[in-house]
């Protein structure tokens, strides 16, 4: 009995978390907008690998609870809210901007473009956006949040989708480039990471315009 007071409690909690990020959505519905898609990036601070985004057009009545902030979650966690979204969601979009277009036009500018992206790619056209903290000028009707993936379920939604296609992106470049951890580090700069660019050098994913791989790229290069 005690058990399963419990689990009542934490359902009920998991439903109330649930309600209160469906704020933004219900605010945006309230003023006449129908199809609010959330969009999230993952991969800006990362030494090597793609900058992800992905745009997310949920129902008003979604129901799959635990939704948050891809970074509040362990990797099981992700990989189960990952298949509900996709079940659950009217339209989801991905945007990947690769390393050598983040060398190109740097990585603020290739996220924005990532996000661009996911938004387009979407098989529904919104008519709202919920862009987490960066304003992108992309949608007619935008509204950017600062830690939106912690605000609203659509950005959050986002925000599991983009991470669980970059993670498993930077698995399968750990196969191909082993040596710097790519399937436990995601590509950032971690201990066994920086040891495997002394060791090994720069490999084809790096950006070269981040340091330190910028700094260990000329050297080698010189």
């Amino acid at each position: 009995m005690p058990r399963f007071d419990v689990n009542r409690r934490k359902k009920g909690a998991l439903s109330a978390q649930l309600e209160a990020m469906k704020y933004y959505e219900n605010e945006a519905r309230a003023k006449g907008f129908q199809v609010i898609a959330g969009i999230d990036e993952v991969g800006r601070g990362p030494l090597a690998g793609p900058v992800v985004a992905a745009a997310v057009i949920l129902p008003a009545d979604f129901d799959v609870l635990g939704v948050n902030d891809s970074k509040q979650l362990n990797e099981a966690k992700r990989d189960e809210l990952f298949d509900a979204i996709l079940a659950k969601a009217l339209a989801v979009g991905i945007g990947i901007k690769s390393h050598e277009v983040i060398d190109d036009v740097n990585i603020y500018e290739a996220t924005k473009l990532a996000m661009a992206d996911a938004i387009d790619s979407l098989a529904l056209t919104p008519d709202f956006c919920l862009i987490d903290a960066m304003p992108l000028k992309h949608c007619e009707q935008e509204l950017s949040l600062i830690k939106g993936d912690s605000k609203s379920v659509s950005i959050a939604a986002a925000s599991i989708v983009a991470k669980v296609t970059r993670d498993r992106m930077m698995v399968a470049f750990d196969e191909e480039f082993p040596g710097y951890g790519f399937a436990k580090n995601m590509g950032y700069g971690t201990k066994v990471h920086l040891e495997g660019l002394e060791k090994l050098g720069v490999c084809p994913i790096h950006r070269l315009t981040f340091a330190p791989v910028k700094n260990i790229f000329l050297a080698t290069k010189g």
